[in-house]
């Protein structure tokens, strides 16, 4: 079946695949514990009882449904009315719990005793470490050694948690590089550890099932601003790093074809190779294309001989060359459209939020709100939804570091 001819919200297929992306690209090691994890996935799925469970834990435990509200100050500062989706006010500061809280209830229904997971930023790190400590599992978090040192808070979390946090040393020694290491230790230890993947990436089932986890950000967002507002937003805008949270948001509005939808990707620093994150970025030129990365098909940053590209962005969690192949489809039926911000405007984006509203967003959330300040002039009163996917504690060195004045000669 070609992509034109199934509904974008009607995939993946019974293979997995999203249109020409997705699949399951791993060692034959790990197909038959994908086979499992897809079995346990769709009966888990329709088990009245699981789901109950699930609700009542995103209810009692997270905070769920987070709330959504219109940030008047900003809006009134930018003309455009701004309705914030605060994932921030979740339990661990984030949306990543929603995902690590299904697969950690699927990992005990499953009779797996260890969990291991990878992190960037350091949110799905401390979601897996929660859950683990809630549900009495072993956790076992693989992160780059950069992304330890920018994000030490979090790393410190992790370990009270009581989770054992692993340097990865190899590579940029960042997310891609953890992931790598995460998915090493799996093949090792397959018949008594669960892989619990933190965004809409891998082999499949993943990309469906963390999607599905995230889907309630946006029944609760379509509920909340009917009920709010009597009409659908005109805009939605999420930041895009491999993508559960913003797929979290798109899914429930795909059929509403009047919603526009904008997924934001890391512009860093400039368009030249290695100093951004921005696969969908026209001015990356060859070094956007489809290709194969750890499970999956989609489009990633490499280099002409294949060769995957390092990447870069000050924010930790949107520092990956490749994204979810649920958005490479939503990217090529035009359904959604990708954009780019650069540090510089997620930084400023950052202070002005705090500034106006009181709320320090996470970096990656800074990415999505800087789109609508630079986007503001074409769209004055139109209602615009952001998803405020985490909050901004995590990153305070980053931005002070970055916004402290250069020090002159002897100034130590």
């Amino acid at each position: 079946m070609s992509a034109a001819s199934r509904p974008v919200g009607e995939w993946p297929d019974a293979g997995g695949h999203f249109g020409p992306y997705g699949g399951c690209f791993v060692p034959e090691t790990l197909m038959e514990p994908l086979r499992e994890l897809e079995a346990a996935w769709t009966e888990a799925r329709n088990d009245d009882g699981f789901q109950a469970e699930l609700r009542r834990l995103l209810r009692d435990y997270v905070g769920r449904p987070t709330p959504l509200g219109r940030a008047d100050r900003l809006s009134e500062r930018l003309g455009v009315r701004v309705y914030l989706k605060r994932e921030d006010l979740c339990h661990t500061g984030a949306h990543k719990i929603n995902n690590a809280l299904g697969q950690g209830l699927l990992v005990r229904r499953m009779g797996k005793t260890r969990v291991v997971a990878e992190t960037g930023a350091g949110q799905h790190g401390v979601a897996s470490a929660t859950v683990c400590a809630l549900l009495g599992l072993e956790c076992v978090v693989y992160m780059g050694t950069e992304d330890m040192a920018r994000q030490a808070p979090n790393v410190e979390r992790m370990r009270l948690l009581g989770a054992e946090v692993r340097g990865v040393d190899s590579g940029q020694r960042t997310l891609k590089d953890a992931i790598n290491e995460a998915m090493r230790d799996w093949v090792t230890n397959v018949r008594t550890t669960h892989y619990l993947l933190g965004s809409v990436l891998g082999g499949h089932p993943y990309p469906t099932m963390v999607r599905d986890l995230q889907a309630v950000i946006g029944r609760e967002a379509r509920e909340q601003i009917l009920e709010g507002s009597k009409r659908l937003p005109d805009v939605l805008v999420a930041c895009v790093g491999g993508g559960s949270n913003a797929i979290g948001l798109f899914h429930a509005f795909l059929g509403d074809a009047a919603v526009k939808m904008v997924g934001v990707e890391a512009g860093g620093r400039s368009t030249r190779p290695g100093d951004h994150a921005a696969r969908f970025l026209p001015e990356a030129g060859a070094g956007a294309g489809v290709g194969v990365l750890q499970g999956t098909r989609t489009y990633l940053l490499q280099d002409p001989a294949g060769n995957v590209l390092p990447t870069h962005s000050v924010s930790a969690g949107l520092d990956y060359p490749a994204v979810g192949p649920e958005h490479a489809l939503l990217h090529d039926e035009g359904r959604v459209e990708y954009a780019s911000v650069t540090d510089e405007e997620a930084l400023a984006a950052f202070h002005l939020l705090g500034e106006t509203e009181g709320i320090l967003p996470a970096l990656e959330s800074s990415h999505a709100l800087a789109w609508v300040v630079r986007e503001a002039p074409a769209l004055q009163d139109q209602i615009v939804l952001l998803n405020l996917s985490g909050r901004g504690d995590k990153d305070l060195a980053i931005v002070i570091d970055a916004t402290r004045p250069p020090r002159g000669p002897g100034q130590g």
